[in-house]
């Protein structure tokens, strides 16, 4: 597909609108080491969700509030930890463009606010006024709280929103909000079957209707 029309525009963040990979593998496989946990696994599973549920999935004897210091430092580490951040080819192009229409426009992740404007602004793309983070919803993907509630921000009706993810966990999410999905990058799944599809956004089109 190269162009596509909605009331709303959502976005995931890690791997939809900013390349991060190479900061969150590192940060993670060296927890994963310390911790005695398979790295490959441990990626496998945190790719889309909030950094408390992957450690409280691999870490399940942990006391809560052990886990959330463990969570802080992975966090506290990783906001400081921007060299290396690019921008999925064309993204900055494609929200720079929405913006200017002043198309609704929202960024709904499982990373902690401050992570998630560290990452967005050293990958130059816009950071917009509603952004949904980790701390702003109960339930994290791959329920869809983040995408119901940014649409409600948004004041647009979320079967007229478009959602743009790239992970599991977060494409379950969008699908289950009700809104039109779109998978950027090359994940396949049972979820993904029948979902339109990008490789990045260089050449996309979208339009605010």
């Amino acid at each position: 597909m190269d162009e596509i029309s909605a009331a709303g525009f959502l976005f995931d963040m890690d791997g939809t609108l900013v390349d991060s990979t190479a900061v969150v593998e590192s940060v993670w496989t060296a927890f994963a080491v310390r911790h005695g946990v398979d790295a490959a696994a441990l990626l496998a599973y945190a790719h889309g969700r909030q950094a408390a549920d992957t450690v409280g999935h691999f870490l399940p004897g942990v006391a809560e509030d052990e886990r959330a210091v463990l969570v802080r430092g992975l966090v506290a580490e990783e906001v400081t930890r921007t060299d290396g951040i690019v921008e999925i080819p064309g993204a900055v192009a494609l929200l720079e463009h929405l913006v200017a229409q002043r198309a609704p426009v929202a960024v709904v992740t499982s990373a902690p606010r401050a992570l998630a404007v560290a990452r967005l602004r050293a990958a130059g793309v816009p950071v917009p006024d509603v952004l949904v983070a980790a701390e702003d919803v109960a339930r994290g993907k791959p329920h869809p709280e983040g995408y119901l509630r940014a649409a409600e921000h948004l004041g647009v009706p979320i079967d007229e929103c478009v959602v743009f993810e790239d992970a599991e966990a977060g494409i379950a999410a969008a699908v289950a909000s009700g809104a039109r999905v779109v998978v950027v990058g090359h994940h396949e799944s049972p979820v993904t079957d029948g979902l339109d599809r990008l490789g990045d956004y260089a050449g996309f089109r979208a339009a605010v209707r």
